[in-house]
């Protein structure tokens, strides 16, 4: 029930190793511009489509922006070591060679920005206390447009960028860069996404922002955005950021960084729970580092996993681990056998009586449907809640109550001009479900009505649960909700299967 968005790169592009990892259950390809090409990314995502048409499973696009993302420049791609307690300088002249003292960083600004004894995080990946390839610095002092620091750990950068990361800092810089504007009108444009990941996000006002600048290109003011929470910043605006936004990503790395360790799982379950109850999809990173490297995770990152599920995230994304990891589809498929497990033991009853009590009363009437959709399903132990919709809404209303069995969204598609021709809708809103726990679109035939009056039974519905029945959810004598429009009338009504 609980979606897996996979990060795309050189090691899972080649359409084989895509097409083993949509059937280890991949649901939502994430393109990380913070490295490569569009040309490169074009050609993995050709590969997708491949894979797509292949394995017959439905996967949607996410691209995910560099931001104010600040990196040290390293052209020669030599590897630099670092010694711990002697001082390395921090140059915004990214002419310079990068060296052991001598580090060129991408931003003028970092010697306004920092004061002495400020920590600096520079590395590729999460820092965990015992790798090698990421170096904790603290400033020492500023000359000019330089920074001083003192190295607090040895450490070996290899590569061409990594990334840098001053605790509790903010970084004058926007959100949604011109670089980023250029890959959106761009490779986004062309490739209609299905999302935007949206790094650094620190104010409501950047998701306004991007949406504007979204609402301009086509297609894509229907493409959803995602709000990447990475700094204290974000979590400070977090309930405006959540209202503008269409979903919202807790970036475990750089909040690992910014914050404390040990208040970490406090601002992720406070996060995840209020995405809960708002009704908009709680996406997870960082579980399974290990994994980059070893076949198996540790004991502690499985239960991790476990704990992102029972604190309700709707996704898990994998970044290093299945990009440049070696073992992308076994590590999709561990995290999904673990998040099955958990959400055995996910206590629905609780979660219920909460979200119905934050919802309060009134009800609106698509809340009320919704509800009353998974309760009944609960107490008749339905198999599956078939819900027909055409923008995707009342299906997420009912995946929000986290019913116990899954939501077979069925979208009908809706025909639509521009005045010069006509097009069907659906498809976007289809692959928008993929975020979300417990929640499977299909795109219905715009031929077919919603149900047969006949004994012909050419429905949507018939189709619905043939699907039910070809995907092994729904078994003969099963009970089945269904939740549909007639007319202006809003239908729950329950099915009993015969043989």
């Amino acid at each position: 029930m609980t979606k897996i968005v996979g990060t795309l790169g050189p090691k899972s592009r080649s359409v084989d190793i895509i097409s083993d990892c949509l059937k280890a259950g991949m649901s939502v390809a994430r393109f990380d511009f913070s490295w490569g090409n569009a040309e490169f990314h074009q050609e993995t995502l050709e590969n997708l489509k491949k894979a797509i048409k292949n394995t017959q499973k439905l996967c949607a696009v996410m691209l995910d922006t560099v931001g104010p993302e600040l990196q040290v420049v390293n052209k020669t791609e030599h590897p630099i070591s670092l010694e711990a307690d002697t001082l390395v300088v921090l140059t915004p002249d990214v002419e310079k060679e990068a060296s052991s003292n001598l580090l060129p960083v991408n931003y003028c600004g970092l010697s306004k920005a920092v004061k002495k004894g400020d920590s600096i995080f520079i590395g590729q990946y999460l820092f965990t206390g015992s790798e090698t390839t990421s170096v904790w610095l603290e400033v020492s002092e500023m000359k000019g447009e330089d920074v001083v620091c003192l190295i607090k750990n040895s450490a070996t950068l290899a590569g061409s960028l990594y990334t840098l990361h001053v605790s509790q800092i903010h970084i004058d810089l926007p959100t949604l860069t011109d670089q980023d504007k250029e890959v959106i009108t761009t490779w986004g444009v062309k490739n209609n996404i299905d999302f935007l990941s949206l790094s650094y996000t620190r104010h409501a006002e950047d998701v306004r922002h991007a949406r504007q600048f979204l609402s301009n290109l086509g297609n894509l003011n229907e493409t959803q955005i995602f709000a990447k929470i990475e700094n204290v910043e974000g979590l400070h605006h977090f309930d405006e950021i959540l209202q503008e936004a269409d979903g919202i990503i807790l970036s475990r790395g750089n909040l690992g960084i910014d914050l404390p360790p040990e208040k970490v799982f406090l601002f992720q379950k406070a996060a995840v729970y209020k995405c809960n109850m708002a009704g908009k999809p709680a996406v997870v990173t960082r579980v399974v580092d290990s994994m980059t490297d070893n076949l198996r995770p540790t004991r502690a990152e499985a239960t991790d996993v476990a704990n992102a599920v029972l604190d309700g995230s709707d996704a898990i994304l994998l970044g290093a681990e299945t990009l440049r990891g070696l073992y992308p589809v076994e590590t999709i498929s561990t995290v999904g056998k673990i998040c099955a497990e958990a959400e055995k033991v996910f206590n629905q009853e609780v979660y219920f009586k909460k979200a119905v009590k934050r919802v309060g009363e009134p009800m609106t009437h698509l809340e009320s449907i919704a509800s009353t959709a998974v309760r009944a399903a609960i107490k008749v132990k339905a198999s599956v809640i078939i819900c027909f919709t055409s923008s995707g809404r009342a299906a997420r209303l009912i995946a929000k109550y986290r019913p116990t069995m899954p939501v077979i969204s069925v979208v009908i598609p809706r025909l639509k001009t521009n005045q010069l021709r006509w097009t069907f809708s659906g498809a976007f809103e289809a692959r928008q479900s993929l975020t979300v726990r417990g929640l499977f679109p299909m795109l219905a035939d715009p031929r077919h009505p919603a149900e047969s009056t006949n004994a012909a039974n050419g429905s949507i519905l018939k189709v619905a649960l043939d699907h039910g029945k070809a995907s092994g959810l729904i078994k003969s004598h099963d009970r089945v909700v269904v939740c549909q429009k007639v007319g202006d009338v809003s239908v729950v009504k329950i099915i009993e299967l015969e043989d």
